[in-house]
């Protein structure tokens, strides 16, 4: 038994999935796919995809001792997570169907054929709940990678609504905001102040604020008295005080 290759999983049943992505629109025709985030950034996939290797196209995906697969996590709240992270914030949430040969790991599995159920939007870049997608700067040959954005924010590009995504995945995957985007906390506004450091409008920082006035008017006050006594030393006429 001893370097027996262990066997491949093949389940009786497809897996719920969650898992972040790239949206990407074509640059001819308008259609929309997805792209992943790490190994597979250079393959765009539609809603029902099969999986291919990038190093090999010996062997079938996924396999061990190779990174081939498509790649989901259990949880909805790990996805979320991971989407805080610099790399991801333009990436979207995918609700997936798991399905084909499979290997298991500690956050999810890595398998062979997906078809994605939903899409799930986050917030703006600016925190507020994004309205659509717009184009994120960058891309892949013939496609051009979009971002989540608020109308505010958008307001000067071509915005791509969710209506108009999911009709460019075929009519059959809705795409909505995530609900994790209406819990975002907004501007601060009763923020606890810093150890010493008086909070904005209570009577310590009116006090600071006056102080600082009467500050400025005896330096004004100090400088219009040197500009008196420079004209003098200079024999010129005294300056208006």
């Amino acid at each position: 038994m001893l370097g027996r290759r262990p066997a491949q999983e093949q389940p009786d049943r497809p897996y719920p999935g969650f898992k972040l992505a790239h949206a990407l629109v074509a640059a001819e025709d308008g259609r929309a796919g997805f792209a992943g985030l790490s190994i597979g950034a250079q393959r765009v996939y539609g809603t029902a995809a099969e999986a291919s290797c990038v190093w090999s196209r010996r062997h079938a995906p996924p396999r061990r001792r190779c990174s081939c697969g498509f790649y989901c996590l259990h949880s909805l709240a790990e996805a979320r997570a991971l989407s805080c992270a610099t790399a991801n914030r333009a990436a979207v949430v995918l609700e997936v169907v798991a399905s084909g040969r499979f290997i298991r790991y500690e956050r999810g599995l890595r398998y062979s054929h997906q078809r994605v159920k939903a899409v799930r939007v986050g917030p703006c870049e600016c925190g507020r709940p994004a309205t659509g997608l717009a184009d994120a700067g960058q891309g892949l040959v013939g496609w051009r990678c979009l971002m989540p954005r608020c109308a505010a924010c958008a307001a000067h590009r071509h915005l791509v609504t969710f209506g108009s995504f999911a009709r460019r995945l075929g009519g059959l995957v809705p795409v909505t905001p995530d609900e994790s985007a209406a819990s975002w906390p907004g501007p601060v506004t009763g923020a606890p102040a810093r150890p010493g450091v008086p909070a904005a409008g209570s009577p310590a920082d009116a006090e600071a604020v006056a102080a600082l006035g009467a500050e400025i008017a005896l330096v004004h006050a100090r400088l219009d008295l040197l500009q008196a006594q420079l004209s003098r030393l200079e024999g010129g006429p005294p300056a208006d005080m």
